[in-house]
């Protein structure tokens, strides 16, 4: 599904589930008839039931002989432990738990969020669905709400309630430990490395309930949180594990629903900031849950709720995987997954996460945050932003992302000058309104101290800064492949569509961990790209050319800007790789440290604008990025080994994004041809 496809699509009607919750009760709400309709109409498996089967099954067995073999243990003693296992994970889903968190979310929700909306298109289509085959829901994960709000809907519309995939943590919280797991999650550990046994439990496990398919099972395709608001890469254990029965031939079919949940404002923005900067997570605990109570006094907004067009895996699978594959071998026995399957894995994967973010709604504020963070040193400066030219600039960018076919939450009801007005005071932590002219808002020095180190004082502009720019974030899935052709144009200083589309594949394969790409959709992508330049006005496009317009200068200068910061972030860190006296051996943790010193160095001296290359987000997806290119490579032991020619050869491109990057970071290497970096990197 491309932007081309959606534009033109009416949008699903979105309904406030909350307008009802603050006009009838909400003990009512929790204890009346919950009557929904299971898959084909047959009986619910309990918790004991899916426990027992499990640890009956051929396959745990077969398992647990091989390990019992391996380690020198008897096959009693290693059941036991899977056992014990099996107890640490396990959901245990009872209804009145159910009712008691339905109770207690309608009433936290309703003093964190002025509204939820929720397409009742998808949410009915929903309903057909887990009726029909075993439904797997994939939301994206922005924020610890994330693991309530799915829950807390489909109680409300007589859905059957999800188990869902949560971490080990969670488990560890008392009383609220197990709140949650009667609620439907089953915890998982985050580090099970080659855990033979562990993987067998918890493979089975989870094929047990798709199979079963009495509930629906819901897990996060991205793994973890985003701490910077943009989709993560997406992680394959549990897509292959929730697959494995379709390939196997257990169930006719698997339905998998894309989720979009998007914020006006995220409850955790400034802890999300500050764990990028190296501060450390804070452990989950009751204790902890009950000292962030002091949220509740804050305004975030609205949410917003999509649910996708179901997905059925057969169709999405057929003439991508050979399932007689699976067939030369009994389904009881162990056995890897093929290269295809992997592929496929990866694939549907990929193409979920870029429906979450298809599906997600653009707030005004995100739009703001495009323009206010191509503008650091005015913003931080005395002078600040004049308000007039912030919402005259924000307007223009509503139409062209409009042109572009994203989604927008803009209220269609109030003046455009109240409605970026509010966005302003709801996210007054990060910058304000003050005579015309917008500031960014930074963190007040204690009384009891009068002076900081610099150090310290760009830690403290960096906070807001990365919080706007994790904003920002929320708009680039619709703004990235423009940008990229934009860049690409601006670079070759080309009108061949040849090679402008061979520079947009080599900026794709350098920000493959920034952005999501969907295997195999290179062409797509530049034709989608060449479609929204050419929907505002940007470029003319023929078979063999894409030529600029005579208008096209500012929306081209403003898509380059979006993606220089990601730009000079890499050339940074490909710097601080080939200097001369760092070791060509290093582990990560060296590595991040090297990188925040230059960084922190070169933006006390003046040279340096991007905070973001303090992100150890950015820093870690440069690292991934020089090993998927052989750039670097990396030991069993998890050490790093550089090849600085060849990661010379990808600045030497990157630098000819900005005139006078070389010059300020003091590259001395010639700038090879890009054609000739597109040969050497494939």
């Amino acid at each position: 599904v491309s932007y081309k496809d959606l534009r033109g699509m009416k949008d699903d009607e979105f309904v406030d589930i909350l307008e009802e919750r603050r006009c009838s009760s909400d003990l009512g709400h929790a204890f009346r008839t919950f009557n929904p309709q299971p898959y084909k109409g047959g009986p619910p498996c309990s918790a004991a039931d899916l426990n027992k089967a499990l640890l009956d099954s051929h396959f745990l067995h077969r398992v647990v002989k091989e390990v019992a073999m391996e380690t020198g243990s008897s096959q009693e003693k290693v059941m036991e432990e899977a056992g014990e296992i099996l107890v640490e994970m396990s959901h245990n889903l009872h209804l009145p738990f159910i009712r008691l968190m339905g109770y207690t979310f309608s009433k936290v929700i309703k003093r964190l969020f002025t509204s939820i909306f929720v397409n009742m298109d998808g949410l009915n289509t929903l309903q057909q669905a887990v009726q029909e085959n075993p439904v797997i829901l994939m939301p994206n994960h922005r924020s610890y709400v994330d693991f309530l709000i799915i829950s807390y809907i489909l109680f409300t519309y007589d859905i059957p309630v999800p188990v869902i995939a949560a971490g080990v943590p969670l488990a560890e919280m008392k009383i609220v430990g197990e709140i949650l797991r009667r609620s439907g999650a089953f915890f998982i550990r985050r580090s099970i490395g080659s855990d033979k046994l562990y993987w067998a439990v918890l493979s089975e496990y989870v094929r047990g309930i798709v199979r079963h398919g009495f509930a629906p099972v819901e897990f996060y395709v991205e793994g973890l949180r985003s701490r910077t608001l943009k989709s993560l890469t997406p992680k394959l254990g549990m897509m292959q594990m929730v697959l494995e029965p379709y390939f196997k031939g257990e169930v006719f079919d698997i339905t998998l629903v894309p989720i979009s949940i998007s914020y006006d404002r995220v409850l955790e923005e400034s802890l999300l900031a500050r764990e990028l900067l190296g501060v450390p997570k804070p452990k989950e605990s009751t204790a902890g849950l009950l000292k962030a109570s002091r949220v509740l006094q804050e305004d975030y907004g609205s949410m917003q709720v999509n649910f996708g067009q179901p997905l059925s895996v057969r169709k999405l699978c057929e003439g991508k995987i050979n399932r007689s594959y699976y067939n030369l071998v009994p389904r009881d026995l162990p056995m890897k997954p093929s290269a295809e399957a992997l592929a496929c894995v990866s694939w549907l994967a990929h193409v979920v996460v870029g429906l979450q973010e298809r599906g997600s709604l653009i707030s005004p504020w995100s739009l703001m945050a495009c323009l206010l963070i191509q503008e650091p040193t005015t913003v931080l400066a005395e002078q600040g932003l004049l308000w007039d030219d912030l919402t005259e600039k924000t307007l223009w960018l509503r139409k062209m992302v409009l042109d572009f076919g994203a989604r927008l939450n803009w209220p269609g009801e109030a003046p455009n000058s109240a409605v970026m007005s509010s966005a302003i005071s709801l996210h007054r932590s990060i910058v304000y309104l003050k005579a015309g002219r917008v500031y960014l808002t930074q963190e007040e020095v204690p009384l009891r101290r009068h002076r900081i180190s610099p150090e310290e004082g760009v830690f403290r502009t960096a906070v807001p800064v990365l919080m706007l720019a994790a904003y920002r974030n929320q708009s680039l899935h619709a703004l990235v492949r423009p940008a990229m052709l934009a860049m690409s144009i601006c670079i070759t200083r080309s009108t061949q569509r040849d090679e402008l589309f061979r520079f947009f594949c080599f900026l794709q394969e350098v920000f493959a961990n920034e952005f999501i790409f969907i295997p195999g959709n290179l062409s797509q992508d530049f034709e989608e790209a060449c479609l929204c330049l050419n929907s505002c006005g940007a470029v003319y496009i023929s078979e063999q050319e894409v030529r600029v317009s005579e208008q096209s200068s500012e929306v081209i200068t403003f898509l380059q800007k979006l993606l220089q910061p990601f730009i000079d972030s890499y050339q940074l860190i490909f710097r601080c790789v080939c200097e001369e006296e760092q070791v060509q051996v290093f582990t990560e943790k060296q590595f991040l440290a090297a990188v925040r010193a230059l960084a922190l160095k070169l933006i006390l001296s003046g040279e340096l604008h991007t905070y973001e290359t303090l992100s150890s987000d950015t820093q870690k997806n440069v690292l991934s990025a020089l090993c998927r290119l052989e750039a670097v490579a990396k030991s069993e032991i998890n050490e790093f080994k550089v090849n600085k020619a060849a990661v010379r050869r990808i600045t030497d491109a990157l630098c000819k994004s900005r005139q006078g990057s070389i010059t300020i970071f003091n590259y001395n290497y010639s700038v090879s041809s890009i054609i000739q970096v597109q040969l050497q990197l494939h």
